[in-house]
């Protein structure tokens, strides 16, 4: 393979996707903070029975990026539901959430 295939033409982004990377993280709340100069994004997975949950990955973004990304999140959702119907939003209950008791084996 030539080296003006593996360079990315003017305008494009190359970017690696690595196989950890690709599997994801599941997350079910998002906790987020921002100071003058960043957003601080903190993924978490909070499972029934479980005492203590812990942050999954953590996003820091420029308020500019930020803003990027919710608009784009937004752009996102529309063209979802135009193809799939409305998402439900369903009430969000306070922290701490309540998963009733837990089990026993």
């Amino acid at each position: 393979m030539s080296d003006d295939k593996k360079q990315p033409k003017q305008g494009q982004i190359n970017i690696e996707l690595d196989g950890d990377v690709a599997e994801g993280t599941y997350s079910n709340l998002a906790i987020i903070n921002h100071s003058v100069s960043e957003f601080v994004v903190d993924f978490v997975n909070i499972m029934p029975g479980v005492p203590k949950n812990k942050v999954k990955s953590r996003i820091i973004l420029t308020p500019q990026h930020a803003k990027r990304l919710v608009k784009a999140l937004s752009e996102n959702v529309k063209r979802f539901e135009k193809a799939h119907g409305p998402i439900k939003d369903y009430e969000q209950p306070t922290i701490p959430i309540n998963f009733g008791p837990t089990g026993q084996a």
